[in-house]
This record gives structure tokens, C-alpha cells and sequence, in this order.
């Protein structure tokens, strides 16, 4: 068997949060094709990416899809010299997962399979409410019991108005990038008294989560993270930083006392290397769209597993994005929660041949070979987005 061809499908959804999705294809002689995914944040991005994948299509064409681990250092090595962080390793990512769904597809087994058999029988989640309806105290209550009484059991969201946009239709990050990490007092207030009311709500069995998106300098890091352990009991405080310095990171892990999650901003087994040498996270969440595909998230959770660090992937895309980080998690032991966007995942039907079954707040996978989803050819076709 032999690959003949890497195709990008960036798709326009209203199941996406930022209106697209990005997934992509891998295609062989003998008629088997892999998917994987590689939604990004940005339409600029997502463009980009289609460019590169298109060009590491011709690379590899020829190559046998069995020899997983070969492609992927032969593709990530190919940008060594001008980056193989962010762009060239999302690419990774997705071609990565999609010879694992040609493997187990081949092979007639699930990929959990192929990575050492499970551990467990089904993938516990946690979710998100929508924000978008938080316009009343009355809304943020029912918001959050639909989930509590949808079984799950760990909920986050992001108390800072970062979404709140101004005449443009612009939020303060779009419209001025990410400046100085400041929050003004007001904005902290209102962000405690939200994150009570959930905790209110939820009450004290349901894990609270608190997503900082990684955008706030130290000092406010620090005095956001306390005024919310203030508030009410917090389970993590998400990326309180920016990225690039983990000496940022370092100083709020050392004055604040809630738990620290990081790593959906992580590329590679590397990035989180020093992370757990440093203890600078109780959590480790890498996207599996994003750091390394399959390969790389089985080796980083056993990383982690050698810290005893739990392992809770990140997920803000799409139906593979969320099936591929839970094929890894079934052979874990360090296994925390698996993200989701929302806690009704109804809005991937259309995309793929049957629903993805999270009753009672968990993902229970199938026996089916690879991902065990086939995408809606049909559907992709009609919604695909033309790039030139």
C-alpha cells in the first residue's frame, strides 16, 4: 500500500466556534483513506496550513502508511531549520492520526487496540457551557444544571470578558492582540462573582475548571487565580500565562495555591519535558490536533505517567479531534477528563455517519477499525470552502 495523496477539507460549520473546520485526508492505492484534523483558531491560519499540507502531500506520496513513526519525523524534520513548532507539527498532527485510522482500518482493529488494549471501557468527560447565553444570573443557572444534569461530572469556562466586542464586532484580543495580560478591577469582580454562582450551582461534587487562555501577565495571573480561590473552591486555573516563558508560569505556580493545568499551547514530547522537570503543572492537556498527532500524545502522557501527573487532553474542534484524543486516553492509567466544547455533541451528526454516544457524561467508543467515524463525504463536498 502506498499514499497517493494528502487533501485538506476546510469545511465552513456552524458546529465550529470559529466557523470552520480544517480536516484532512490521507488517501492510498488500494482505496483505504485515513482522516484527521486540524482545525486552528484563525482563518489565517487554517488557510496557511492547507498550503503546507498540499505541499507535504507530494512529499510523502509513495510512502508506505504502515511506517507511522517514519513519516512523522520525516515530515517534522523537514522544517527543522525555519520551525518545526505551530504550523509544521499541526500538520504532523493530522496526518499522523489519519494513518493511525488507515492502520487500524487495515488491520480491522480501533486504534486503542494497536496502542496496548484498554485500560478502561469508556472516556469521562468534561464540557463547557455555552457563554454566549450567560445574559442573566437566571441563564448562567440553567446553563450550567443542563450539564450537571446531563451526567457530567467537570465543567470550565473562561470567567474574563475577553469576549465581550466593542462597535467592530471585535473582541479585545482580535481587535489589539495580546498587549499588556492586564484585567481591569471590574472585570475581576464580575469574574468572582461568576465563578461563585457556578459554584453555587454546580455544588460541590462537579469540578470547576477555570480557563485563563493563557493571556495575562504575572502579577495579574496571580491576583485573578486568588480572588477566584477567593470566590469559590476552583479545581485548576488553565494557562495562566502566555506560552514562551515557563519563567512566568513558574512565578505564578509559586504564589498561587490552586491547581495549575498546561499544555494545549505545547508542540511535542520537548515542549513539556521541562514543564514536568520544573513542576510547573498539576495537569498536562495537550491537543492531539495539535502537539504530535496519536503518536506523540501516547508519548507524552507517558511522560506524565512517569510523574504521576494526570493526563486530560484539550479539544475545541471537531468530532476527530475529540475521537482521536479518545482513542490514546482508553490506554492511559493517568487519565484525568477528556475535553469536549459542549455537552450536547449533537452538532457533529451531520458531519459524520452515526452520533457519538456521551451518555451520562462519558464517551463510549466503539469497536470499529481506526477512529471507528467515517466523515459525511456529501456534506464536506456541499460546505467545502474554495481557496483558489
Amino acid at each position: 500500500m502506498k499514499i497517493t495523496s494528502i487533501r485538506p477539507w476546510l469545511i465552513k460549520s456552524d458546529a465550529s466556534y470559529w466557523g470552520e473546520f480544517l480536516f484532512v485526508e490521507v488517501m492510498t492505492d488500494e482505496g483505504v483513506s485515513g482522516w484527521g484534523e486540524i482545525t486552528t483558531t484563525t482563518r489565517l491560519a487554517n488557510r496557511a496550513l492547507c498550503t503546507i499540507l498540499r505541499q507535504i502531500g507530494v512529499a510523502v506520496t509513495g510512502e508506505d502508511p504502515a511506517r507511522i513513526e517514519h513519516l512523522w519525523h520525516k515530515i517534522f524534520r523537514s522544517f527543522t531549520y525555519v520551525g518545526s513548532r505551530g504550523a509544521a507539527v499541526e500538520c504532523v498532527s493530522a496526518i499522523d492520526i489519519a494513518l493511525w485510522d488507515i492502520r487500524g482500518k487495515v488491520l480491522g482493529k480501533p486504534i486503542y487496540e494497536l496502542l496496548g488494549g484498554p485500560v478502561r471501557d469508556e472516556i469521562a468527560l468534561y464540557t463547557h457551557p455555552n457563554q454566549a447565553k450567560f445574559t442573566s444570573k437566571e441563564a448562567v443557572v440553567r446553563e450550567i444544571l443542563d450539564i450537571v444534569e446531563s451526567g457530567h461530572t467537570a465543567l470550565k469556562f473562561d470567567p474574563y470578558p475577553h469576549q465581550r466586542r466593542s462597535a467592530d464586532g471585535l473582541s479585545r484580543e482580535q481587535r489589539d492582540g495580546y498587549l499588556d495580560g492586564s484585567m481591569t478591577r471590574k472585570d475581576e469582580r464580575e469574574a468572582a462573582e461568576l465563578t461563585a454562582l457556578i459554584r453555587e450551582t454546580a455544588g460541590p461534587d462537579v469540578d470547576i475548571l477555570i480557563d485563563a487562555h493563557g493571556r495575562f501577565d504575572v502579577p495579574t495571573a496571580i491576583r485573578l487565580c486568588r480572588s477566584l480561590e477567593e470566590a469559590g473552591q476552583i479545581d485548576w486555573f488553565e494557562e495562566p500565562c502566555p506560552p514562551e516563558s515557563l519563567n512566568a508560569l513558574k512565578q505564578v505556580r509559586e504564589k498561587v495555591s490552586a491547581a495549575i493545568s498546561w499544555g494545549e499551547r505545547g508542540h511535542t514530547k520537548w515542549d513539556f519535558v521541562p514543564v514536568l522537570e520544573n513542576k510547573l503543572a498539576d495537569y498536562i492537556m495537550p491537543d492531539v490536533t495539535w502537539t504530535g498527532g496519536i503518536t506523540e500524545l501516547k508519548k507524552i502522557s507517558a511522560l506524565c505517567e512517569a510523574y504521576y501527573v494526570p493526563i486530560s487532553p484539550h479539544d475545541a474542534a471537531g468530532p476527530i479531534n475529540v475521537v482521536a484524543g479518545a482513542q490514546v486516553m482508553m490506554t492511559v492509567p493517568n487519565f484525568y477528563k477528556l475535553e469536549t466544547s459542549e455537552w450536547n455533541l449533537g452538532k457533529y451528526d451531520h458531519l459524520i455517519d452515526r452520533p457519538l454516544d456521551n451518555s451520562n457524561g462519558s464517551l463510549k467508543l466503539t469497536s470499529r477499525p481506526g477512529l471507528g467515524i467515517e466523515m459525511n463525504r456529501d456534506y464536506l463536498q456541499a460546505h467545502e470552502i474554495e481557496l483558489g
